[in-house]
């Protein structure tokens, strides 16, 4: 696979900053014509089943190769299987659906205007760490399709995973989550743009509908990611 797929060794260094030139994009076009037998997976796995459980379906994780520029994996979901909103501070990140349909839902910052003078709506409850953000994305993707790249502050920083049907998705994380290195992953809460707005349409310029408030939270309990041993093709360092 990553004989074709080598040149991550190369040009994910330059992540290592958190920004990832746009004109590398096209340096990645061949990875658009992956498939899943490239990564030694097929759909009748026990990994893309779901068991009869209580709570959300089990997602199984696929490390492939990890170094202090980028990190390199393959998020295996059920149908119904949830990854929930999340960060990639500083990042970019590339990702691939192998094969299933996947609604993505992702969001990045928005700006308020310095000239409004709206505010947050003193009589709503508003919690703490709540932020305005402008959804990028709101779509449910079918293979085979494009890889999507997301960088630090655009293309949707921040998403949301949901299996409309078995799934996998290859995703290069570069520079990889650090706790360390300040790269720490949060999650949020999301709610409509109306809940702590108000009436306060000059807080944004192109409609209610594209933004909402994300609020953090703690991991949710009832996400449960179990990591597998990875069985395909030997990756390739240059």
């Amino acid at each position: 696979m990553l004989n074709g797929f080598g040149r991550f060794s190369y040009i994910v260094g330059d992540v290592k900053r958190g920004l990832l030139p746009i004109a590398y994009k096209n340096d990645f076009s061949h990875a658009d014509s992956m498939s899943p037998e490239d990564v030694g997976l097929s759909q009748d796995m026990p990994y893309f089943s779901t068991t009869e459980t209580e709570g959300a379906p089990l997602i199984t994780y696929l490390h492939l190769y990890e170094c202090d520029m980028f990190s390199m994996g393959i998020f295996c979901l059920p149908p119904s299987g949830v990854i929930p909103l999340h960060n990639h501070p500083g990042m970019t990140v590339f990702s691939k659906l192998l094969f299933g349909s996947m609604h993505i839902k992702a969001y990045d910052w928005a700006d308020i205007p310095h000239s409004s003078d709206a505010i947050i709506n003193p009589s709503h409850f508003q919690p703490s760490n709540v932020r305005l953000a402008k959804v990028k994305i709101d779509t449910v993707f079918t293979a085979p399709c494009n890889t999507s790249i997301l960088y630090p502050a655009a293309g949707g920083n921040m998403h949301c995973f949901t299996a409309m049907t078995a799934c996998a998705v290859l995703d290069v994380l570069g520079p990889p989550y650090s706790d360390s290195e300040g790269r720490h992953c949060t999650y949020y809460n999301s709610f409509p743009y109306a809940s702590f707005s108000g009436d306060a349409d000059g807080m944004v310029e192109d409609g209610r509908e594209e933004h909402a408030w994300l609020e953090e939270r703690e991991k949710p309990e009832d996400v449960h990611v179990v990591g597998a041993e990875y069985r395909g093709p030997k990756i390739t360092e240059h």
